[in-house]
């Protein structure tokens, strides 16, 4: 009963608050006293709302282990159904809404989908239980552990977990991982593939100019789409090679992975002229553009359409060059996610024909 006052109340951090400021005296000096006790009790507040939904996530682990384990020494499933129901009622009469029947099953799901603590523990920490909540849904373990993963590293809202969910980011992720399978040097998780560029606000025909300007338009979307940390550099870079003009679309620097990222937007499907375009510009930001302490600039080809067998014989992640499609609107929930999943089987069985060995001669 202790702790699950703990975890639901926050009256003391209140009370102390409108004490503070019933008794201090507005004056100047005091008002930066004010200031001073006003900051350590925010603090204070932060750390037990944090310690409290640390305490508030292991509990429900720990719950959902219990009864999932209580329900298996039974070996009976009528009698799971019915001792949760009746549990669920017991429980949310003497302790609240908090212990209604799905959240119960929620629980149980969470023991169940992550038995390790080792895992949970940390997670629990770092984020909520509604950001557990929107992960329990999936298949997926690798999913799951992605997108807690990317809340944490970004510090996501339920809501912003729930887009990212919504928008396929892991398969996008593992798409665009297959293509740079054997680059040490880029992290998985670094591309997508394809960009969805739906918030550019871009309908019907439009040229290559007119999407360069929407990105420049709304930078922090199209930012926030492409991989956070990056730093806009230069719009139509320019690099003078055998005394002629050569204009790059897109100029970034990756902070996470201290590198320029050069970026070419194509209208059209992807042609293999495309590459060697990009890595004449690679090889001059890396001769004239890179700093000492900076790792090889590479690139980022955004095209209406790709090539995928191209792109796979091409083999153009060991020159640094990750080409992928970009989508300016979103076809309905049902066929996005049956294209995402088509492109993903597809890339996965490339990926696997390509490392069969050669068939041995008889």
């Amino acid at each position: 009963m202790k702790l699950i006052e703990y975890i639901f109340s926050c009256d003391m951090i209140h009370f102390s608050e409108a004490i503070v400021r019933k008794h201090m005296k507005l004056s100047e000096s005091s008002q930066n006293l004010l200031m001073r006790i006003s900051a350590l009790i925010e603090q204070a507040r932060g750390t037990v709302f944090s310690h409290a939904n640390t305490t508030k996530t292991l509990l429900f682990w720990h719950i959902g282990k219990v009864i999932n384990e209580d329900v298996l020494e039974k070996d009976r499933a009528d009698y799971g159904k019915q001792i949760v129901a009746t549990l669920a009622t017991q429980l949310q009469h003497s302790y609240g809404r908090s212990f209604e029947h799905r959240n119960l099953l929620r629980m149980m799901q969470f023991a169940r989908q992550f038995p390790n603590f080792e895992i949970v523990s940390p997670v629990a920490t770092q984020l909520s239980w509604a950001h557990i909540v929107e992960v329990l849904p999936l298949k997926n373990t690798e999913a799951k552990l992605f997108y807690l993963s990317e809340a944490a590293k970004h510090r996501l809202g339920k809501r912003d977990l729930h887009k990212l969910i919504e928008r396929k980011a892991f398969e996008r992720a593992d798409i665009a991982n297959i293509q740079i399978a054997e680059r040490q040097d880029i992290p998985f998780g670094t591309f997508k593939d394809p960009y969805l560029l739906d918030v550019l606000g871009l309908h019907g025909a439009f040229l290559e100019a007119d999407l360069e300007a929407a990105i420049l338009n709304d930078l922090e979307a199209f930012i926030l789409e492409v991989g956070k940390g990056l730093a806009f550099v230069e719009r139509q870079k320019r690099m003078i090679i055998d005394g002629k003009d050569f204009n790059l679309d897109l100029l970034f620097f990756s902070r996470p992975l201290r590198r320029l990222l050069a970026i070419e937007l194509k209208l059209g499907q992807f042609h293999a002229r495309d590459k060697g375009q990009m890595e004449l510009y690679l090889k001059w930001l890396d001769r004239y553009e890179r700093q000492g302490d900076e790792e090889a600039p590479i690139g980022l080809i955004l095209c209406a359409e790709t090539s995928r067998e191209q792109i796979e014989l091409l083999d153009m992640s060991k020159d640094g060059i990750m080409v992928a499609e970009y989508w300016t609107a979103l076809p309905p929930k049902e066929e996005f996610e049956q294209k995402i999943r088509s492109i993903l089987q597809e890339a996965r069985e490339r990926a696997s024909l390509a490392q069969l060995p050669e068939p041995v001669e008889e």
